[in-house]
């Protein structure tokens, strides 16, 4: 620990050398955060470390959702919806600035060109920006929106209209999601004159509430406030994101001051933090789930006795109490129990070992077989710790016969060869970007998302995604509440991943920090934080 100090205090040091030491109290904020990012623009990406140091920063949305689930307006002040369901037309607010930084310089306020080729290069292939970055949009490729949206057009300056070609329940909540983000078609422009193309993703420009300034991988990145921020401008002048990956580190550096809010705190963590009199935790009932899913084109993974049989073999109640010490409940759907789609008559799968070995035998593997279990390399909001998570596991399927080999890489390789489908089994999760329950299913199980690689079980069956479908061309929430519950029996009887838990999000902060109030759904926010 005493190690750790010592490097918080030099890292401090040389992260607040441009700032000043005098502007730090009153006007900045250091944040301990897991990781590096992906990229700085998330329609690209969907880890969590990628959104949170990104989409609520630097960039804002046609519509927003609030805490209780709702949309509200955005960079669109207002909408109106066709009858058919199929035409929705939005109004941009006038004024909006981009952002000045050292590397560009906008001659123009947001208009409806900029929402146009925001949504252009994610949909059009022939768009001179779709295949930039790899030409993977994986959200919105796993949600089919390239095969719902006819076309975006701008009647005005300041209006978008999207034409469907059926109608979509959940279309305005796709649009909510933390990877819908406007980006600027003035700076699309100028970086391909310059044939610099690629600065897009990771020399960003938006219309947040700030923005991007430097960024070291692995080491840190620096924020300024947008002083012409279209809604209230943030209260701090400067942000960094002090990139910590070891969670002793990031408590280390909470403790000592030299960090004022730190990422996923440990739950083993939880007692220490309590008693700490300079520090407040935040906790909230997490939309989100943990679990175990089986790439189904391995075998045997693609048997679902096989499949039922390691979830039988699983004391998930001793994960709780390890991994989670109280922090989660127990997961028996995608959908946490919160949602007004869950489906409370599922079958629970408890922990027994003999039904485990009685399925091995009637699969043929009463011998047992080996496998390898991959493990993320950092906590996640639903999953505290990964790598002990897996030891576990290993140690429960050692009793059935079962040999596990934990592997696991760097986040971004980790990502990577998950992407690949080079897996046999992973422990994963997913945190909804908005209360709609689509947001939990397709990206995660349908054949659509198959092809772009969020489908971590490589799973498809055609009649989950009928029921999907079904779901979405209702206005109806009774009956797309039915459809989501057959979808979540088909699950249950399949079971391409294994629930595990619904974890509590929580985040902890040094006294004297303000507007760090958690949000449900999607990353963190800065706009609102302050120092006292």
């Amino acid at each position: 620990m005493l190690g750790f100090i010592a490097l918080a205090i030099i890292t401090l040091t040389w992260l607040l050398r441009d700032y000043g030491q005098n502007t730090r109290p009153h006007q900045g904020i250091i944040y301990c955060s897991e990781g590096s990012p992906e990229t700085f623009n998330p329609q690209i990406g969907t880890s969590s470390t990628t959104i949170d140091a990104s989409t609520h920063q630097l960039y804002d949305r046609l519509v927003d959702v609030d805490n209780q689930g709702n949309i509200t307006p955005g960079l669109a002040f207002k909408w109106s919806i066709s009858r058919d369901q199929k035409s929705y037309r939005f109004k941009l607010r006038q004024g909006v600035n981009f952002h000045h930084t050292d590397f560009f310089r906008p001659t123009r306020t947001l208009n409806s060109e900029d929402v146009a080729f925001s949504f252009s290069r994610i949909l059009d292939k022939e768009h001179p920006y779709h295949h930039v970055g790899g030409g993977q949009y994986p959200y919105f490729q796993s949600v089919g929106l390239d095969n719902l949206v006819m076309s975006v057009t701008t009647p005005d300056p300041f209006t978008v209209q999207f034409d469907l070609l059926r109608p979509d329940a959940s279309f305005l909540t796709t649009l909510a999601t933390d990877f819908a983000v406007i980006l600027s078609a003035e700076y699309g422009e100028w970086l391909e004159k310059r044939r610099q193309q690629s600065y897009i993703d990771s020399r960003p420009i938006g219309t947040g509430p700030f923005s991007f300034a430097t960024y070291r991988k692995d080491s840190y990145i620096k924020y300024r406030r947008h002083p012409a921020y279209w809604g209230p401008p943030a209260k701090l002048e400067r942000l960094v994101f002090d990139i910590t990956p070891a969670p002793s580190a990031r408590l280390a550096k909470l403790i000592t001051g030299e960090c004022d809010v730190i990422a996923l705190p440990s739950a083993s963590e939880m007692t220490l933090l309590r008693k700490s009199e300079q520090i407040k935790l935040n906790l909230q009932t997490g939309l989100n789930v943990g679990y175990l899913a089986f790439n189904t084109q391995h075998p045997p993974f693609d048997d679902a006795r096989v499949r039922r049989a390691i979830a039988h073999a699983i004391d998930r109640e001793r994960l709780l109490a390890a991994v989670y010490f109280g922090t989660a409940t127990l997961a028996n759907s995608v959908l946490p129990p919160v949602s007004w789609a869950y489906n409370d008559a599922l079958p629970v799968l408890d922990y027994d070992p003999e039904t485990a070995r009685e399925l091995l035998q009637e699969a043929g593997l009463e011998q047992g077989f080996s496998f390898e279990l991959w493990a993320p390399p950092v906590p996640r909001v639903y999953n505290p710790s990964p790598l002990k998570m897996a030891q576990l596991i290993k140690a429960d399927l050692k009793k059935v016969g079962i040999t596990a080999e934990i592997v696991s890489y760097d986040w971004q390789t980790f990502r990577r060869h998950l992407q690949a489908g080079r897996h046999d089994a992973t422990l994963l999760g997913w945190m909804a970007d908005t209360a709609d329950p689509d947001n939990f299913f397709r990206p995660l199980l349908t054949c659509q998302a198959l092809s772009y690689g969020t489908n971590r079980a490589q799973w498809c069956d055609f009649e989950f995604d009928r029921l999907l479908n079904s779901a979405l061309e209702t206005p109806s929430r009774i009956q797309r509440k039915a459809y989501y519950s057959d979808a979540q029996k088909i699950i249950s009887e399949q079971l391409p991943i294994f629930p595990i838990a619904h974890a509590l999000r929580f985040q902890a902060y040094r006294k004297g920090i303000t507007g760090m109030d958690l949000n449900p759904y999607g990353g963190i926010r800065f706009a609102d934080a302050e120092r006292n």
